[in-house]
């Protein structure tokens, strides 16, 4: 009997542990379903540059230069300014998609399009003076007006890159990503051709790879809209083009130009010390070695961004739509992720240390320095995953004013000067730079925690009703049999 009894007062405990873990899978399959394809779309978008690149390589080591010099001025000028300012709609979208304003997001997109093709004009104007740019820094002339000439084919992508980043934004706030990878895959293969075609069979010879580039992103952009306009799952999200997009364009820019701050300022941080490890000691090694750790960093660090991605989504889906406990809980879920994520990131990163640098080069001395210096990647990695998703969280809660001003302080004030003076005074060389970095993820990490951790979820779910009601001009809006009434002031 006494068995019995206790058997009945233990039920009610099972149920509830039983409950809590339903709701962590329930959780960690939402996140994973989204930043699975995440992932994947930012691997094959990054691979466009990969691959003309490698083409251009056929070409001889000129081309090669150029070309490499062009893709990395047109990062640092243009496609990572307008990356960081379309993830403005991160906030935006996510929010009025929790919020079930569902024709919000439609707005939001096209106001973000304007925006950043407005902003495309200028930094059109930037890589159309790339050889100038590069001669007043120093670099050979003959690399320089190759890269000149390399960059001003590109510039029709400019405003495809922006495009996409606003498509692919639009419909992530859904929760709808598998489109933009299956988009993304197509181009990719798509892509390959074009390079063979454009580099080695016509008269273009390196500036073919810069034409591909364009037509793979406008084909992207192409594919996306059509999706968007004709599929029955963005029927609600995107209506028609609206004048109601051109309304509040300041409020938008106010969110948008902090989050590009907040992408650029830690970008920028990296290609300044690889610019600056050419004053070191035997520069090409130097330079070489951090190429190679850039680009492994670069790779790898898809996988945080991804889960970035996600964080960002589901908070800003769950403080859009009033659950306060559920945005807290999907911060707790994706930390644990990133947890796991690099620590076996950073454990295959130490195991294939002593032959990952023959991947790049068969000269003994590159091969010795990469290996010791993946450990610090390796490191460096872990806590890359951890700055990601709370950089992801500071997204999905509108918290980008706060973000660049970490970012800021993070590489500017501690990371830079701290991997400067290891590098030069101290004569630790690469390492000495990559420990600066380490440096500012640490304070970076360190702060954006502190001010997750003590964050009131009731007052951002207040904040974020307040963000969506005031760029939609939206007083009241009801639901009725999944179709959206929305009355405007």
């Amino acid at each position: 009997m006494r068995e019995e009894r206790e058997n009945v007062l233990s039920w009610p405990l099972i149920g509830e542990k039983e409950k809590k873990t339903s709701r962590v899978k329930e959780e960690v399959k939402k996140q994973l379903w989204l930043s699975g394809p995440h992932i994947g779309v930012s691997l094959l978008q990054f691979c466009l540059q990969v691959i003309s690149v490698m083409f251009v390589g056929h070409l001889g080591s000129l081309p090669l230069s150029a070309a490499s010099i062009a893709t990395s001025f047109a990062s640092v000028t243009g496609l990572t300014f307008l990356m960081g300012t379309a993830s403005a709609l991160d906030t935006l979208c996510g929010q009025s998609y929790g919020a079930k304003m569902y024709g919000m997001l439609g707005i939001q997109m096209q106001r973000a399009m304007l925006v950043l093709t407005l902003v495309s004009v200028p930094l059109s104007i930037i890589w159309a003076n790339t050889e100038h740019f590069l001669v007043f820094f120093g670099q050979d002339k003959s690399i320089a007006s190759l890269s000149g000439s390399y960059a001003r084919f590109m510039i029709p992508s400019i405003f495809a890159y922006g495009l996409l980043q606003c498509l692919n934004r639009f419909l992530q706030a859904q929760n709808n990503v598998f489109p933009v990878v299956l988009c993304s895959g197509v181009v990719a293969s798509i892509h390959v051709v074009l390079c063979g075609v454009l580099v080695l069979k016509t008269g273009l010879g390196f500036r073919g790879a810069a034409v591909a580039n364009s037509i793979s992103y406008w084909l992207n952009v192409i594919l996306l809209s059509c999706y968007v306009k004709f599929s029955p799952s963005c029927s609600l999200t995107w209506t028609d083009f609206s004048k109601e997009a051109l309304r509040d364009i300041v409020g938008f820019t106010k969110l948008a130009i902090p989050s590009a701050l907040m992408v650029c300022l830690e970008m920028w941080s990296f290609e300044l010390l690889v610019l600056s490890s050419g004053l070191l000691p035997n520069p090409v090694l130097q330079t070489s070695v951090l190429a190679i750790c850039l680009n492994t960093s670069g790779t790898i660090w898809m996988i945080p961004f991804g889960l970035s991605g996600a964080a960002s989504t589901r908070v800003s889906n769950e403080l859009g739509a009033g659950n306060p406990e559920m945005a807290k809980f999907a911060v707790r879920v994706i930390m644990s992720i990133a947890i796991v994520e690099s620590i076996l990131v950073g454990l295959v990163l130490i195991l294939i240390r002593k032959i990952w640098g023959f991947a790049y080069s068969s000269d003994p001395q590159v091969v010795t320095y990469v290996a010791s210096m993946l450990p610090i990647l390796a490191l460096g990695h872990c806590l890359d995953s951890f700055q990601s998703v709370l950089s992801g969280v500071a997204r999905g809660c509108g918290w980008q004013k706060i973000g660049a001003l970490v970012n800021l302080g993070s590489y500017y004030l501690v990371g830079v000067p701290f991997g400067l003076v290891l590098g030069f005074h101290f004569h630790f060389g690469g390492r000495g730079f990559w420990l600066g970095i380490i440096c500012a993820l640490v304070v970076q990490v360190v702060c954006l925690s502190l001010i997750t951790f003590n964050t009131n979820w009731d007052e951002e779910v207040k904040k974020a009703t307040s963000r969506v009601e005031s760029t939609s001009g939206v007083k009241d809006f009801a639901a009725d049999n999944g179709s959206i009434i929305v009355f405007s002031e």
